[in-house]
């Protein structure tokens, strides 16, 4: 209480005309009236932090998944082969950013099972390998993925892929490429057919549905290539995947084409990227709509109190005293909405994993279709640097919506003010 008592006497009017007068009843509405301000701005706010935190909690676990089968960067020889990729992966592992290296070919072709047909990319790997740059081996949920075996042609599935194949392990499907073969009857597609030995499920439809895997001698056979197509490395720290495929082009021999995993789904990214920046753009707006509300709640203060603005005039109060005054105010009500909104954004965006299904389960709906988006769970990465950011953007609007109507009270003339009181 000492302390409130300390503070000098354009802080104590301020906190004073932020609650509500008890003997008049103009007062109270003015205070309703911040009251609804002070929810809007925390309701702005929270929202902003739920939006942001559920876009970054999506595109981080849609990355995820995807690296799961992904590799960082793709290293390829123009000429279609690279045998020597013992050679290749030695000179990888010299950048220290290059913590696993696994040779691969892919195409792409359909897969046949009785009367279902369904297109996929065909990857070749060597089992003992791939596990140093993809985490597909521990993803098989049925069979096994060391079954890969060369000359056996036989196929890891996904799981999506498998079901509309109606496919089970054990049973064959039959592989149709691209490349065809001349025959007497004319140009064929090659043909090859293949024992399904697992199924695998990565969490992201996109590679359940349409990704399967062989061992890479089969794949070279069926495609009569010399060696592998070229390399997969993982990276220590995946976000410096362009970085270090430039790094490597440029020490690595040969002409090498580089490719690393934000090019192969840059459309995604960036349109990710321009709903996050649209979605931050219009909630805004609505913190914004709710700060400017402490306009025509100032004014109405304002003019309410003219006769208290003269009083302190004729005390000897200047008029950058009645201006803080009515900022003071109007911050007030600013932070303790801010403050609202970031409690209140961040107890929900920490617990969206139970908020959802409990929604989900009492309106009897799901939000996520398995079939139609990536993921079918609606993620959260709360980042408090976003916090920070949207808290200090409601503040400064709520600060900026004080100026004019602090300006019009310093402008009140004492003389005026107290003529008809």
């Amino acid at each position: 209480m000492s302390i409130i008592q300390n503070l000098p006497f354009e802080w104590l009017v301020g906190l004073r005309y932020t609650r509500a007068g008890k003997r008049s009843g103009r007062n109270s509405f003015i205070s309703f009236i911040s009251l609804i301000s002070m929810a809007g701005i925390g309701l702005g706010v929270a929202a902003l932090i739920i939006v942001l935190s559920v876009m970054n909690g999506f595109q981080k676990e849609v990355t995820d998944r995807m690296l799961s089968v992904l590799a960082h960067v793709e290293v390829f020889d123009p000429r279609g082969a690279m045998p020597d990729w013992q050679g290749a992966a030695r000179e990888a592992f010299k950048n220290p950013q290059v913590k696993g290296a696994a040779p691969f070919v892919e195409t792409q072709g359909m897969l046949l099972r009785d009367e279902a047909l369904r297109p996929a990319i065909i990857r070749g790997v060597l089992p003992e390998e791939e596990p140093k740059v993809s985490d597909v081996a521990a993803q098989v949920k049925q069979g096994s993925f060391n079954a890969l075996k060369p000359g056996a042609f036989n196929i890891v599935l996904g799981v999506e892929l498998a079901r509309a194949l109606r496919v089970n392990l054990g049973e064959k499907v039959t592989l149709m490429l691209a490349q065809g073969q001349v025959t007497p009857a004319g140009v064929l597609p090659r043909m090859r057919s293949f024992t399904v030995t697992g199924i695998f499920e990565a969490g992201h439809n996109e590679f359940d549905s349409g990704l399967a895997f062989v061992h890479i001698g089969d794949a070279e056979r069926l495609l009569r290539l010399e060696g592998p197509s070229g390399l997969r490395l993982r990276l220590g720290d995946m976000n410096r995947a362009p970085q270090v495929a430039l790094e490597l082009k440029k020490s690595m021999p040969g002409e090498l084409w580089m490719r690393d995993w934000s090019q192969l789904n840059a459309n995604w990214f960036a349109a990710v990227q321009t709903e996050k920046r649209m979605m931050f753009i219009i909630l805004t707006l609505i913190i914004a709509v709710a700060a400017f509300n402490l306009v025509s709640t100032l004014v109405m203060t304002v003019t309410d109190k003219q006769a208290d603005i003269a009083i302190l005039r004729t005390l000897g109060a200047s008029p950058a005293s009645i201006m803080k005054i009515f900022m003071i105010q109007g911050a007030l009500v600013g932070i303790l909405g801010t403050m609202l909104g970031v409690a209140g954004g961040v107890l929900v965006a920490l617990n969206v994993d139970v908020i959802v299904p409990f929604i989900e389960h009492l309106l009897g709906v799901q939000f996520l279709s398995k079939d139609i988006y990536f993921i079918s769970t609606v993620p959260s990465d709360l980042r408090w640097a976003d916090v920070s950011k949207i808290g200090v953007l409601a503040v400064v609007l709520a600060f900026l919506a004080t100026i004019y109507p602090s300006w019009w009270a310093a402008r009140v003339k004492p003389a005026e003010a107290l003529r008809y009181e």
